[in-house]
């Protein structure tokens, strides 16, 4: 089983060039530290829209001769192809996200999810890029009425969000077999972790309710507090990318999902917060459900275990203890 220590040791052997896109989002941005402090190559694309510059801001002067930053747009091909020239890997992140989002504004979702991911793929081949790896979603699941969600079942699509991310899948795949591309896409489930955004109407729901809760104010949990996510720290998120990377089986098309493998509640959620960060004066007010919610989201990893050799290393418990301390050392700086 890996560990992202051991992986770190691994990929350090390795003289990648990898491209990132959505570099100063949360995922991109962690994900660019982590190659750029295993000595690898980094380009990072962001048209910082939804991403923060503060996130890589740091990291050009201090691996400057590993890190280059472009200010672009998914959606400009030209951009795309720019971008991959001399790349070997791409790590892609880059997209609109949120449910309720795409609902409100399905063309943006659908301009950057879909019309920009098709301007990466078809850069990469062009480019001769070895490997594509993307972020795909467990909102592909849909309404599938199954506990645990497992890679080859899905059900109907609740959302435009979770259309585009199907629409990837689908592209990805079709790419796969006419151009004999290696890709490889992974279905996150959840993911929270350092450098995510707290404001906003779109943000995630523990980085949001973290920033409330900081601040004494209530939290607002949609339905009866039953429905349940499968919540994934970021380190494992960062871990299941590297293992992709290193993979070397001769499969051209390949489907994960990235989780931690066991579910939470809203209302466990809302406790474990303020049990772990210390806070005692905020309450949960509860609203209706919202559209295109899922109410059950829990993934199966076995196959990411079996194929990869994925060990989740951090569940919601642990990755909300290590989350408290990293908040408080950036606090402290």
């Amino acid at each position: 089983m890996a560990t992202l220590k051991n992986l770190g040791n691994k990929i350090k052997k390795k003289n990648f060039r990898i491209l990132v896109t959505g570099a100063a989002g949360f995922i991109g941005s962690n994900l660019t530290t982590f190659l750029l402090q295993n000595n690898q190559y980094v380009v990072g694309l962001d048209n910082l829209s939804t991403g923060s510059y503060q996130n890589v801001k740091k990291l050009i002067p201090q691996f400057k001769r590993k890190f280059k930053f472009i200010r672009g747009d998914i959606r400009d091909y030209n951009t795309c192809l720019k971008a991959c020239k001399n790349i070997d890997v791409i790590l892609h992140n880059a997209a609109i996200g949120s449910v309720p989002r795409s609902i409100k504004d399905p063309l943006s979702s659908h301009n950057v999810n879909s019309t920009g991911f098709l301007n990466i793929l078809y850069s990469a081949y062009n480019a001769k890029v070895k490997k594509f790896i993307f972020a795909s979603s467990s909102s592909v699941y849909g309404d599938l009425k199954k506990k645990f969600k497992i890679e080859n079942q899905l059900g109907k699509l609740l959302s435009p969000y979770a259309v585009t991310k199907k629409n990837n899948e689908d592209y990805a795949e079709v790419f796969s077999k006419i151009y004999k591309m290696k890709i490889i896409g992974l279905r996150y489930f959840n993911v929270f972790g350092k450098n995510q955004n707290p404001l906003g109407p779109y943000s995630a729901v523990i980085p949001k309710w973290i920033n409330l809760m900081k601040n004494n104010k209530d939290i607002e949990i949609y339905g009866d507090g039953k429905t349940s996510r499968d919540f994934c720290f970021i380190d494992n998120v960062i871990q299941a990318n590297i293992l992709s990377v290193l993979e070397s089986n001769k499969k051209k098309f390949q489907i994960f999902n990235v989780s931690a493998g066991k579910e939470t509640t809203l209302l466990n959620l809302y406790i474990k917060i303020k049990k772990y960060f210390n806070f005692k004066n905020s309450r949960a007010k509860f609203k209706n459900f919202r559209k295109g919610d899922i109410k059950k989201s829990l993934g199966n990893i076995s196959n990411i275990k079996n194929r990869l050799g994925y060990k989740v290393e951090y569940d919601i418990n642990s990755g909300l203890k290590k989350l408290n301390l990293q908040i408080n050392k950036i606090k402290n700086e």
